[in-house]
C-alpha cells in the first residue's frame, strides 16, 4: 500500500493559520496554543486556549476544535481529518484525537515533559488503543517554540512584578491576594 504524500508546503500553510489562532490567546492572556482541523484542503474548525476565559481546565484548543469540527462535518469521527496545532497534545487532547480517530496530527513545539504524541509518551499511536494517528512534529517549530517561550517570559516577569509591590501579602485566610 502507498503511502500518503505528505506536502510540506501545506503543513507549513495550516501551522501558520494555529499559530494566528495561538496568536489570539497570548493576547486574551491564555498559554498561546491554537490549533486548525482540515478536511480535504479545508480549514472545518480553529480555535485557541480559553482556560482562563472559559474557567474550565478542557478549554484546549485541541479540544475546542474538535468539538468545531464534529459540528461542521455532522459527526464525532473525523478519519478524514488532519489537526494542527502549535505546541504537542497533552494527554487529554491526545485522548480526545484517538476517539474521534483523526488521520493525522500535525505539531509544531515538542513537549518532553508532558506531550502525547512522542514527548513523554505517545497516546496517539498507543498498541492497545482502537485507532492510531499518523503523526508530524517540528513544523515551524522555532516560531512555535517562540511564542511559548516569549509568554511564559512575560508571565513571570509580571509575576515578580507584583510580589515586588506587595501584591503578594497573604489575607487574613493565608490565601495570597
Amino acid at each position: 500500500m502507498d503511502e500518503p504524500i505528505i506536502d510540506l508546503h501545506s503543513d507549513d500553510y495550516f501551522m501558520r493559520e494555529a499559530l494566528r489562532q495561538a496568536a489570539r490567546a497570548y493576547e486574551a492572556g491564555e498559554a498561546p496554543v491554537g490549533a486548525v482541523i482540515v478536511r480535504a484542503g479545508r480549514i472545518i474548525a480553529r480555535a485557541f486556549n480559553q482556560v482562563e476565559q472559559l474557567k474550565d481546565a478542557t478549554a484546549h484548543a485541541e479540544m475546542l476544535a474538535l468539538t468545531q469540527a464534529e459540528e461542521t462535518a455532522g459527526d464525532w469521527r473525523l478519519t478524514d481529518c488532519t489537526l494542527y496545532v502549535t505546541k504537542e497534545p497533552c494527554p487529554m487532547c491526545a485522548g480526545a484525537m484517538v476517539h474521534t480517530r483523526l488521520a493525522r496530527v500535525v505539531f509544531g513545539a515538542s513537549d518532553p515533559k508532558g506531550g502525547a504524541a512522542g514527548g513523554a509518551m505517545n497516546l496517539l499511536q498507543f498498541p492497545t488503543l482502537n485507532h492510531r494517528c499518523e503523526i508530524t512534529g517540528g513544523i515551524r517549530e522555532a516560531d512555535c517554540r517562540g511564542l511559548l517561550q516569549n509568554f511564559f517570559a512575560r508571565q513571570r516577569l509580571s509575576e515578580k512584578s507584583e510580589k515586588k509591590n506587595g501584591d503578594d501579602d497573604p489575607d487574613s485566610s493565608g490565601r495570597n491576594l
